[in-house]
């Protein structure tokens, strides 16, 4: 795994159109994003056109980042994450198709799972564990499942502002805990 810098200093030369360090950056981080995205679409072949989609914007909007403030990490996540909830709400909105009713889960470790396998994944799950279980549930299905602020306040029967004040004090918690 490359450095906060390195991963800063690829997306910088991305932003001047270097498309050899674009190609680093891919990878670089590819595994990391393919996981994030195939645990919200749990589709390989979903996800690997996602991904392709995410790169892109990536491509496009490298001179959005500013190093200095969150990980580098974070803001390619982040963009992933997002471009993988949209997809899935636009995939609900339309409702599945029958050949996605004939597919068989594949139970073989993917690059999800090798991901997640990682060191990070012990400190993310003890950080989790620091939250209350209700308050963690509704992170995992927000950020992970991309279920709206709405779905989440009729689950938990709580009002929407204050499922949005539970997201928001909980993403907090978790920053500090995964920060010391």
């Amino acid at each position: 795994m490359s450095t906060r810098e390195e991963i800063e200093a690829l997306i910088d030369a991305t932003a001047t159109g270097d498309r050899s360090a674009f190609a680093a950056l891919y990878g670089h981080t590819s595994a990391k994003l393919f996981g994030v995205v195939l645990r919200i679409l749990k589709s390989d072949t979903e996800t690997e056109e996602a991904v392709q989609e995410i790169y892109l914007k990536i491509w496009r909007n490298a001179d959005r980042y500013r190093a200095g403030g969150y990980s580098p990490m974070t803001w390619l996540i982040t963009i992933a994450r997002n471009h993988a909830i949209d997809r899935l709400r636009a995939r609900r909105a339309t409702g599945a198709g029958l050949s996605e009713a004939e597919e068989i889960a594949d139970v073989t470790p993917g690059p999800e799972a090798l991901a997640m396998a990682s060191s990070d994944r012990a400190r993310i799950v003890n950080c989790f564990g620091q939250l209350p279980l209700d308050r963690a549930e509704a992170v995992r299905r927000a950020y992970l499942q991309g279920e709206t602020y709405a779905e989440l306040a009729a689950r938990f029967e709580v009002p929407l502002n204050t499922m949005r004040t539970w997201l928001r004090r909980s993403l907090l918690k978790l920053k500090e805990c995964l920060s010391e």
